[in-house]
């Protein structure tokens, strides 16, 4: 097994304004917790997170059956703003995957409290 390696960068708006304290897990498919953990004043985890993945050598010829990524959910939360599950995000190895939260302020959405957004990752065509 390799490492790849993710980071979350949490924000409000299209100015892309950084969210400090949200709440971040990192969850394997299995349901395995990988990490917890909060945002910085910059909107990032502390430290990108390490995921065991396939070897790279799994994506350098075709018809393996080894998909060359790990799968993981990542879930986001802050008061006042919508919470952002994001499912399937890939990792590979060597790599570090950035995912964007865009977190809506609830006060936009009075009526959904209590909704996710959810955000569903296609697979590559490797």
């Amino acid at each position: 097994m390799a490492i790849g390696r993710i980071q979350v960068h949490a924000f409000t708006s299209r100015a892309q304004i950084p969210l400090r304290d949200v709440a971040v897990a990192i969850v394997g498919t299995d349901g395995s917790v990988i990490s917890l953990g909060l945002t910085n004043r910059s909107g990032l985890l502390d430290a990108p997170v390490e995921v065991a993945v396939p070897e790279a050598s799994a994506s350098q010829s075709p018809d393996t059956g080894i998909v060359p990524y790990t799968r993981v959910n990542i879930y986001a939360r802050l008061e006042n703003f919508e919470q952002i599950e994001a499912n399937d995000v890939q990792v590979f190895p060597e790599i570090t995957t950035l995912q964007e939260l865009e977190m809506v302020p609830l006060s936009e959405l009075p009526d959904l409290w209590n909704q996710s957004e959810i955000y569903n990752t296609p697979s590559q065509n490797l």
